[in-house]
């Protein structure tokens, strides 16, 4: 029996077992229940049976079925009668089945009121649908009899009315049945509307018909009336009052002074609607504070230049937003302001978008180069003929967001007054000058928030980071818009952090991109590279942390793309520009001394293996190159901290430099590249385990003899000569028996393979005469016996082999 199955068979069991129980405990409480009933029943009730298993299950209940099947034969029976209405009776006409219709329709309304007095109210219910029904096939039949020639629409808007208010009575005398008056509040949404459209009305007319009849429908949710009703006249209310404020907002932009009234009138419904529907009061106040926006601004705009569209719009939306100060005075509800603060934000957000073109071209234009670097030539100004309103815009959002204050204001007043800067060469055209000193300021004061004292930006190691504070109540024109989204929950994030973060982004991507304009004159190169040292060295000392660190590594570039300039400007080749670049790992590498900063010796690193890089075309300037990378590594590697990874690096930087040099004199022997490996190595090793008895022959010798063994062994292979095959074996037979005399591991196997494949090698030509030599069945008659042999021995070689491989792990 497996008393520990698989995890899966174990975890199938455990499931089955539970639902076995849950069944088992369904059954027990459905057999509880059964006895509770036996027990208290009254006398003569039939008893049920002993387990819910004895009869099958009733899947609906009789009231449930009850109620499907009085509502098929509703409809079955209304479709009849729409049948009989429309198409025929024989040959009865349409007068005849109008009056047979009117009959029915009669005994219709009239039966719910008998079968309530008997209980029936399913029923009753049912019956009075049909006649709902009934009387609208009636107005039907009394068009086509009495008024054949009436204006349809003019006749449905008439009958609609009719049909409402018979409706209304109705559901009212009976107080029964649940259909009539939601009923007859759909009826009475078409009688204005469409009487408006018979008039021969307007797109304006209809919408104000529509809003009229969606204030009646705010009035009929104010009163105390059935859920029914309140939701019919609510949908009712929000389908034609959306469809007034569409209509408003399309005029406002063809014929303000005509839309306009329009869309107060809807913004008034919306705030009055708030008070009926309270959960939505902050969405309605919202949709009320848009309309009212749209409507303020439509005149002005329309008066005024197209390009002062978008500022008119941010206006009334920030006026709107600044109505959170009545509030303390209780002069607007808490929701209506919230509502009208979001209003006025997403308006003012909307502009901001809008003026972001510009930022976007003053961010990424430079690079659109029409030019060489240094060929004196501006690309055009991408976006030049943009409004310069969107600097307006931009400048209303900063003062409007500092003015909301808290965390999230400070940042909105930060990014927006950065992106203004941004915009501002584009949209002002502004001389090739006058561009870079906006964009070298912005960097500036960019870096200046990053690096403002105070801010956790400047938390050293071994202090503790102050908690953040408590979000501030928002003071300012967007303060409700702010409060909305300060409310919501969010992942706390340190004002200060969020201002560096956003301070340091800022600052990093207007310098590149005034770097990116002054690529254009050589000059403007030198001059901004300066500046950008200047700030970003600012930047790492007086800021802290990430800040600190990112603002190293951007100066350590800045000082990289000097010194490249200045290669190229006196004229240097590549291989000489990387031997110059060099001095930038070396001096971060001597600063590291004084000021300890991981990413600027990263990005000094970097500069070096660019360096590197540049030199790969002259093997002897990269032979050159890679001693003196290996001299500032080994400098490097005198701080105790980065002596592990220093020290290796030094040490394959002067091994890489040996090697080229040996290529550059024309030097093909391996062994001139392998053996100064092999023997500091090997000496290394042997301190090593003069030092841990413990520690391994492979870890000791095993890299020094693989680094000329290996080589080796391949040159042999394809080396004409015996001079090498007879040194190399003799090194690997003098390693072998080292291997064994002290009992070493790596030495023993490596040598010993090493020699086996050198004996092979020389074996080989005779191998293969030998070979040719033979007839041909003596290969297969020698592979079969020797497959016999190895068949017939195998137990003892392999127990032979088992003690070969404890002999060599008992090794060192």
């Amino acid at each position: 029996m497996d008393m520990n199955p698989p995890p899966v068979e174990e975890l199938r069991r455990v499931d089955a077992e539970l639902a076995r129980l849950d069944a088992r405990r369904a059954e027990l409480l459905a057999r509880r229940a059964w006895l509770l009933g036996v027990l208290y029943a009254p006398s003569g009730r039939p008893a049920a049976p002993p387990f819910p298993g004895a009869v099958a299950p009733a899947e609906t209940s009789p009231r449930g079925a009850q109620n499907v099947l009085l509502t098929l034969g509703g409809t079955l029976l209304a479709i009849a009668a729409l049948a009989f209405t429309l198409v025929s009776w024989g040959s009865m006409g349409i007068a005849g089945r109008s009056a047979v219709l009117l009959a029915v329709t009669s005994a219709a309304l009239a039966a719910p009121a008998a079968l309530l007095r008997r209980g029936l109210a399913s029923t009753a219910e049912a019956v009075g649908a049909l006649g709902l029904v009934l009387t609208v096939l009636d107005a039907y039949a009394l068009h086509r009899v009495a008024l054949p020639g009436a204006d349809g629409l003019g006749y449905t808007a008439a009958a609609s009315a009719v049909l409402a208010g018979v409706w209304a009575g109705y559901g009212g005398l009976l107080r029964g049945p649940r259909l009539p008056l939601p009923a007859a509040v759909a009826a009475a949404q078409l009688p204005l509307p469409l009487g408006a459209l018979a008039a021969g009305g307007g797109p304006a007319v209809v919408a104000w018909a529509a809003a009229v009849t969606a204030a009646a429908d705010v009035l009929v949710l104010g009163r105390p009336l059935r859920g029914e009703v309140r939701i019919t006249a609510g949908v009712s209310a929000g389908v034609l009052a959306a469809w007034a404020l569409l209509t408003g907002a399309g005029l406002s932009l063809t014929d303000p002074w005509t839309g306009a009234p329009l869309l107060l009138s809807c913004a008034a419904l919306c705030l009055y609607a708030a008070r009926a529907a309270r959960p939505a009061a902050s969405a309605l106040a919202l949709v009320a504070g848009l309309a009212a926006v749209a409507a303020v601004a439509g005149p002005p705009r329309a008066a005024l230049a197209s390009e002062w569209a978008v500022p008119v719009y941010v206006v009334c939306g920030l006026a709107l937003a600044a109505l959170w100060r009545p509030v303390r005075a209780g002069w607007i509800p808490e929701a209506v302001r919230g509502g009208f603060g979001l209003a006025g934000g997403a308006v003012a957000a909307l502009g901001v978008l809008w003026a972001l073109p510009p930022v976007l071209a003053g961010l990424l234009g430079p690079a659109a180069r029409s030019g060489g670097i240094w060929s004196g030539s501006h690309a055009a100004q991408p976006l030049a003929d943009w409004p310069a309103t969107a600097v307006l815009v931009l400048l209303l959002g900063a003062v409007a967001a500092a003015t909301a204050g808290g965390p999230w204001g400070r940042w909105g007043s930060v990014a927006l007054g950065w992106s203004l800067l941004m915009a501002l060469p584009v949209v002002l055209e502004l001389p090739y000058a006058a561009g870079i000193a906006v964009r070298l300021v912005a960097t500036a004061g960019a870096l200046g928030l990053a690096v403002r004292p105070g801010g956790p930006a400047h938390d050293r190691p071994g202090r503790a980071p102050e908690p953040a504070p408590a979000p501030e109540r928002p003071e300012g024109a967007w303060g409700a818009s702010w409060t909305a989204m300060t409310a919501a929950p969010v992942v706390p994030v340190a004002p200060g952090a969020l201002l560096a973060w956003t301070g340091l982004a800022a600052g990093t991507a207007s310098a590149v991109s005034a770097l990116l304009l002054a690529l254009d004159v050589r000059a403007a190169t030198f001059g901004v590279l300066g500046v950008l040292l200047a700030l970003f060295t600012a930047a790492a000392v007086l800021g802290g942390g990430a800040v600190r660190g990112t603002a190293a590594g951007a100066a350590v570039l800045a000082a990289a793309g000097l010194v490249g300039a200045g290669a190229a400007a006196a004229g240097l080749s590549a291989a000489a520009a990387g031997l110059v670049l060099l001095l930038v790992p070396a001096g971060t590498a001597a600063l590291a001394v004084r000021a300890r900063s991981a990413a600027a010796e990263l990005t000094g690193v970097a500069v070096g293996a660019l360096a590197l890089a540049l030199t790969v075309p002259r093997p002897a300037v990269l032979a050159l190159a890679l001693a003196l990378g290996g001299v500032i590594a080994a400098a490097t590697a005198l701080r105790a901290e980065r002596r592990p990874a220093a020290s290796w690096t030094a040490g394959a930087l002067f091994l890489a430099a040996a090697w080229v040099r040996l290529a550059v004199w024309g030097v093909t022997v391996p062994e001139a590249y392998t053996l100064p490996v092999t023997v500091p190595a090997l000496v290394v090793g042997f301190l090593r385990r003069r030092r841990d008895r413990e520690a391994s022959s492979w870890a000791a010798y095993g890299p020094g003899l693989a680094v000329t063994l290996v080589p080796g062994l391949a040159a042999v292979w394809s080396d004409p000569y015996g001079t090498r095959p007879l040194l190399l074996g003799a090194g690997a037979l003098a390693v072998t028996l080292l291997g064994a005399r002290f009992r070493l591991q790596a030495p023993l196997v490596l040598g010993g393979t090493a020699l086996v494949l050198v004996g092979a090698h020389e074996l080989a030509p005779y191998v293969v005469q030998l070979v040719g030599a033979l007839p041909r069945w003596l290969p297969p008659a020698a592979a079969g016996l020797l497959l016999l042999a190895v068949g017939a021995t195998y137990e003892r070689r392999l127990r032979e082999a088992r003690m070969l491989r404890e002999r060599l792990a008992r090794m060192r």
